[in-house]
């Protein structure tokens, strides 16, 4: 198992991990290999994005990461380890385009990369080991409302019990005014 960090502008930042699985496809039980490119936030442990396909390339962690940093900001670093498709030729470029840094972990050291591997045991035990998926189309969207899950209700220890992005309650009513001075 590969891992994937980005680390974005003090004081958050982000990390990817890649993940290729094994699973079970459809009704007569085949197996098929998934991978997985997920973005955690190190500060806010907000997972990123997720991306589920068959096979990522280089071009797909770029599009991935500038889907992210549209929505969060570019990074100042982006921690990785040296997997083929983060140290292509062409992400590097682009990075160092847009500014952002590269920090790579050393090989076989995955401890380096302690966010994303609890990440990637809780991704695991809390959905993928459960799961029996039937199409590529339906392990995204399962995986999608589990990262949804995750990041808006599932309580995490170390923010206090508190999810990192938690949903708001919806567009906030406004009071009238007598019941506002009272």
């Amino acid at each position: 198992m590969a891992q994937r960090r980005f680390v974005r502008p003090a004081p958050a930042g982000t990390a990817s991990a890649r993940l290729e699985l094994r699973l079970r496809l459809g009704p007569d039980l085949r197996w098929s290999s998934l991978r997985l490119l997920t973005l955690i936030d190190e500060y806010t442990r907000e997972c990123l994005a997720i991306r589920v396909a068959r096979r990522i390339n280089s071009f797909g962690v770029i599009e991935t990461f500038a889907d992210a940093m549209l929505r969060h900001g570019i990074p100042a670093h982006i921690r990785s380890d040296n997997g083929p498709e983060m140290t292509a030729k062409v992400v590097r470029e682009w990075l160092a385009q847009i500014g952002s840094k590269t920090l790579f972990i050393e090989p076989g050291s995955p401890w380096e990369n302690g966010y994303c591997e609890s990440f990637n045991g809780k991704l695991r035990d809390e959905l993928l080991n459960g799961e029996i998926f039937y199409s590529l189309k339906e392990a995204r969207i399962v995986i999608e409302q589990w990262r949804r899950h995750y990041n808006e209700k599932r309580p995490h220890s170390s923010l206090g019990y508190r999810p990192p992005a938690p949903a708001t309650l919806g567009q906030i009513q406004p009071l009238e005014q007598a019941t506002a001075m009272q």
